[in-house]
């Protein structure tokens, strides 16, 4: 099931259910729609209304507002930490982006002023369904809400002079999610390989797969629910693939996840 969170023209944001099929580059089909849905499905359930949209008349906002925390993970593909000169850490290492950095597709990506070097990083993400703590790699997948498509904005510049991942990757606009949240998942398949691709102005910069993780999925949430209590809406940033690199104002950035969809937003200066 693809849940959305979105808007009509004058109404207030809602969830619904994306109906429709998917192609293999994340185009929905001419006929999809959006059945909106009673409340907020985290924590009402799916519960169906009368309400139809036809898809072309909505506009997607960011599936999730995390309701206290993005946890982002760094240095998880082996070429990626290579190709910025870092070794790969025995353990997952992770960190904090705050979720006033969320924003939702074909939103602009803003460049602060004072940051010269911005960096798109494609990734795969994980909704929390529920409150946990201490959770075992066999009952990681009882945790999962879903999973969606992400955008590890970075301030490449900022985080060569601080050393402080939160700080460079922080601001505001800098955690794009979307389209929607994939509720069907099958870690099996994620260790299997999904493929991960980002396209700068069309053109391919990113081409990884989940088989090449170095902390699985199941790994990664038993290490972080052991550091930290995980809430319903926590996102989970799972690592970015090889390929990073600058994006500038004018520039539009696509992700795009196997099976998932597509992301895309333009950066603009702030």
């Amino acid at each position: 099931m693809r849940i959305a969170r979105f808007t009509t023209k004058g109404g207030e944001p809602q969830f619904g259910v994306v109906m429709g099929d998917l192609d293999g580059y994340g185009q929905l089909s001419e006929d999809a729609t959006v059945v909106a849905l009673q409340g907020d499905p985290l924590f009402s359930g799916v519960n169906i209304t009368d309400q139809v949209h036809k898809f072309e008349d909505v506009k997607l906002l960011a599936p999730v507002i995390p309701r206290s925390k993005v946890v982002a993970v760094a240095r998880n593909y082996a070429k990626h930490a290579a190709e910025l000169g870092n070794e790969v850490p025995e353990e997952p290492l992770f960190f904090i982006k705050p979720n006033t950095a969320v924003c939702g597709p074909d939103d602009a990506i803003q460049r602060p002023s004072g940051v010269e070097d911005l960096h798109f990083e494609g990734e795969l993400a994980i909704v929390i369904g529920r409150i946990c703590r201490d959770v075992p790699v066999e009952k990681v997948k009882d945790v999962i809400y879903g999973m969606t498509v992400a955008n590890d904005v970075t301030a490449r510049d900022v985080q060569r002079r601080t050393k402080h991942f939160s700080q460079a990757k922080g601001y505001d606009t800098f955690c794009p999610l979307g389209p929607w949240i994939e509720t069907d998942v099958e870690t099996e398949q994620l260790a299997a390989g999904v493929r991960i691709q980002t396209f700068l102005n069309g053109d391919v910069v990113q081409d990884g797969s989940t088989k090449d993780l170095v902390h699985d999925i199941p790994k990664l949430i038993a290490h972080i629910s052991s550091v930290m209590t995980l809430l319903p809406g926590d996102v989970i940033l799972t690592g970015t693939p090889e390929g990073v690199g600058p994006m500038e104002p004018g520039d539009e950035i696509e992700i795009f996840v196997e099976g998932l969809g597509a992301l895309t937003n333009k950066v603009a200066q702030r």
